[in-house]
């Protein structure tokens, strides 16, 4: 039940921007096994002056090019399992779009998925996926 938000310059074209969300999307599938019909994602457009960002950070360097990835998901998964997603989107991304590896940055948050979502009617649905066995 991730939701998923990709803030990036507005320079990419749509077949970029798709790419982009598949990558993070399917990602989430193979690793943290999410239903693929559990797919909320919004896509935020930004003048390239609206975003900001070191031309280097602990080693990395960035340019204009660079996506912001941020997946707000249920507590559960392990290191090892952040270290394959992480691992994942920037591999998938660099591999069907123009955006190098270095330019995808990735901030994951974690909640409590049993109370802190809705997924309409204003209710707090309980995705069977999500129980506790």
């Amino acid at each position: 039940m991730p939701f998923v938000r990709i803030s990036l310059p507005k320079k990419f074209s749509e077949k970029t921007k798709d790419a982009i969300s598949v990558s993070v999307h399917s990602a989430l599938i193979d690793t943290f096994n999410i239903p693929m019909d559990d797919y909320f994602h919004v896509i935020e457009e930004l003048e390239t002056e609206h975003i900001k960002y070191p031309e280097t950070y602990l080693g990395i360097s960035h340019s204009q090019d660079i996506v912001y990835v941020q997946i707000i998901a249920g507590a559960g998964r392990t290191l090892e399992q952040k270290r394959k997603l992480y691992h994942e989107i920037a591999s998938r991304i660099s591999d069907l779009t123009e955006v190098t590896k270095n330019n995808v940055i990735i901030v994951l948050m974690e909640n409590d998925g049993a109370q802190n979502w809705s997924f309409g009617n204003g209710e707090i649905q309980e995705p069977k996926h999500l129980r506790k066995q």
